[in-house]
């Protein structure tokens, strides 16, 4: 696996102010990181939809406004970045004729959804695979640290089973340390044991006890 930064990428002042797409390339395939567009919106929902939790969590693209109403807000804040994992559609038809994508239950499918052989087209032809957001997150604890929180990941069924998972957090890091941050954190449910597992190999430490409480 291989990842190709654009030239500039990196630090000009605001949050992820002057992101620009990568690319990796795993597995014969070629894939690009790229902050997602309005127009991503509802294959990027149904990414969150396909999923045991979000399918209870999401109302769907047929209850389009919350979710335009939050895209601008994430939109409009410099210390937000969400992200649309794509690859061109030609390549995930080839790989998939080829074979070279399995259901075969490795760490790299927890947070998925999607299914086999299914894609959301993007605006520019190519296929939405996967999804995540990061956040900068200021903080006077630890020294004033910046801290990189990621949530909402999802590597749809086509390019599961390739390590996608494992590259997208491995970018998603080094993507942090770029913009600053100093810490890397993330929640997930407790019924998600497969995930649980996945972030273990990954370096997280369960440390603390997460809560929450709905405002609604």
């Amino acid at each position: 696996m291989t990842t190709e930064a654009a030239a500039g990428e990196g630090r000009s002042g605001r949050g992820f102010d002057g992101f620009a797409p990568e690319t990796l390339h795993l597995a014969g395939r070629t894939f690009v990181i790229r902050r997602a567009t309005e127009a991503d919106v509802p294959a990027l929902v149904e990414l969150l939809r396909d999923d045991i939790l979000g399918a209870a969590r999401e109302s769907g693209t047929e209850d389009a406004v919350p979710y335009a109403r939050a895209f601008a807000l994430i939109d409009a804040d410099p210390n937000q970045l969400l992200v649309a994992v794509t690859e061109n559609a030609g390549n995930a038809e080839s790989a998939d004729q080829a074979g070279s994508v399995g259901q075969t239950g490795t760490a790299d499918q927890t947070e998925s959804a999607g299914q086999p052989g299914s894609s959301d087209q993007s605006h520019d032809g190519s296929a939405i695979v996967g999804t995540l957001q990061l956040s900068l997150l200021p903080s006077l604890s630890r020294r004033g640290t910046l801290r990189l929180q990621i949530e909402a990941v999802r590597i749809g069924a086509s390019a599961q089973g390739i390590g996608l998972g494992t590259a997208v957090f491995e970018w998603a890091h080094e993507c942090g340390r770029r913009f600053g941050a100093g810490l890397a954190q993330l929640t997930t449910d407790k019924s998600r044991t497969g995930a649980q597992r996945f972030y273990d190999r990954l370096g997280y430490v369960a440390n603390h006890e997460g809560m929450k409480l709905p405002l609604d």
